[in-house]
């Protein structure tokens, strides 16, 4: 926009570029009224908007310094749709004001213009656009929400802006790095990425199919999502047993990206580390969830949710307070465990930490309790994470149950994942 200035005037410029923002406004509005046929009590489509544009440009212009003759047209304007939202209240009970507040933001367009940089006159531009155009979105996505959704956020925003910021960062037990600062900024972390599954899941593909309720459920927890799976696999037919054990695999090429992304945040020098393992599992695992899926045509696809079973929000105070209490349990643990039997001692705690969330127990291991080298920490994380991918084949089978036509595929698919995991593993200790 600068370089615009050096060939032609200003004032031409910022004209131009308030004619077309509010021409661009105005077509909103009318689009609007095409929508409702009938609808008489818009204040004004596209030439009144951009007249008003226009005439908020003229009147700053003339008077850029003191501003009256802008203030002046400003109360006019503000007049004249106090008078259009009486007639609208009266004679048609409506009560919205969004047409007099666009208006009025379009009569402001000139001196945002004149005065401000080109992305942020741009920015609101946008963002008058998406809200216009977004009407009929949000309605549906408020017929959506659960009656305690604001709740959940109102959750989520209390634990991480209220209180993360009043947790003391000092540690708890001599000798033990541990502070109530980085227990609950862990929490926050998980919690954050569980629940933009949980939004995703949902709200965008609320009616996906079996394979997106695996992905996106492996965000948020995979032991979870792959128990449901098995659960709702019972009632599957002979065609469709092959996509249950291929959504499970899915979410377990999640929980490796998961792991990836959590990793990242906690420890750059270990993300160096491992991050070649986990995506090369990450493919591993999703490439036999798809060799697996295509073994069987279907005659039509599966579009079942996971939403009946698991609809539980992730952010109950609850589940935050006993990740909290695995954190500090898993920190304890790995202190003493490398204090009496050093780092062989570690290793078995990494495979016995697969037996429940070793989500508490990798984050404990980036946080260097203790000062461990990042090959240990690494090593220990890759054999957590084969052991709770054997901990969920487990459950796979259970919860398919004894005569299930699942355990085969379950068999042969987890197995190949866990195979792998452990040729990389022993490939890590001999380089």
């Amino acid at each position: 926009m600068e370089q615009l200035y050096h060939y032609l005037p200003r004032e031409l410029v910022t004209f131009i570029l308030v004619t077309v923002f509010s021409l661009l406004i105005g077509l909103s509005q009318r689009r609007l009224s095409l929508k409702r046929e009938g609808e008489t009590t818009l204040f004004g489509t596209d030439r009144t908007f951009t007249f008003i544009g226009i005439l908020g440009y003229l009147l700053y212009i003339l008077d850029p310094v003191e501003m009256r003759l802008f203030m002046g047209g400003g109360a006019v304007l503000g007049l004249l749709l106090g008078l259009n939202y009486y007639v609208k209240q009266t004679r048609f009970h409506l009560f919205g004001v969004t047409t007099i507040i666009i208006a009025l933001i379009t009569y402001c367009l000139a001196p945002i213009v004149a005065t401000q940089p080109s992305w942020f006159y741009v920015m609101v531009i946008v963002v008058v656009l998406l809200l216009t155009e977004l009407k009929h979105t949000f309605t549906e996505f408020a017929q959506r929400m659960k009656n305690d959704e604001m709740i959940t956020l109102a959750k989520f925003l209390a634990i991480s802006g209220i209180i993360l910021p009043m947790l003391p960062d000092k540690t708890l037990i001599p000798g033990i790095s541990l502070t109530p600062y980085s227990v609950w900024l862990s929490t926050v972390v998980v919690s954050g990425i569980s629940y933009l599954s949980y939004l995703l899941k949902r709200y965008v593909f609320r009616e996906s199919g079996i394979l997106v309720s695996g992905i996106i459920g492996g965000l948020y927890s995979s032991t979870a999502t792959i128990s449901v799976l098995a659960r709702k696999s019972r009632k599957a037919s002979g065609q469709e047993v092959t996509e249950y054990v291929a959504a499970m695999l899915l979410a377990v090429s999640m929980m490796f990206l998961r792991f990836l992304i959590l990793i990242f945040i906690f420890s750059g020098e270990v993300f160096r580390a491992i991050y070649p393992y986990l995506l090369l599992m990450a493919v591993v695992s999703a490439s036999v969830g798809w060799f697996i899926h295509t073994r069987q045509r279907r005659s039509g696809e599966l579009t079942a949710s996971l939403e009946e079973e698991d609809s539980s929000n992730p952010l109950e105070f609850k589940v935050a307070l006993i990740f909290a209490v695995l954190f500090v349990v898993f920190t304890v643990l790995t202190h003493y465990t490398l204090l009496y039997a050093g780092t062989g001692g570690l290793n078995v705690l990494s495979f016995i930490s697969g037996f429940s969330d070793i989500t508490p127990f990798i984050l404990n291991l980036l946080q260097n309790t203790g000062g461990l080298a990042v090959l240990v920490v690494t090593a220990c994380s890759m054999q957590a994470i084969i052991s709770n991918i054997l901990v969920n084949m487990c459950y796979a089978l259970f919860f398919a149950g004894r005569g299930s036509r699942l355990r085969p595929w379950i068999l042969g698919g987890f197995g190949t994942v866990i195979a792998v995991n452990s040729v990389l593993l022993l490939f890590f200790y001999l380089t």
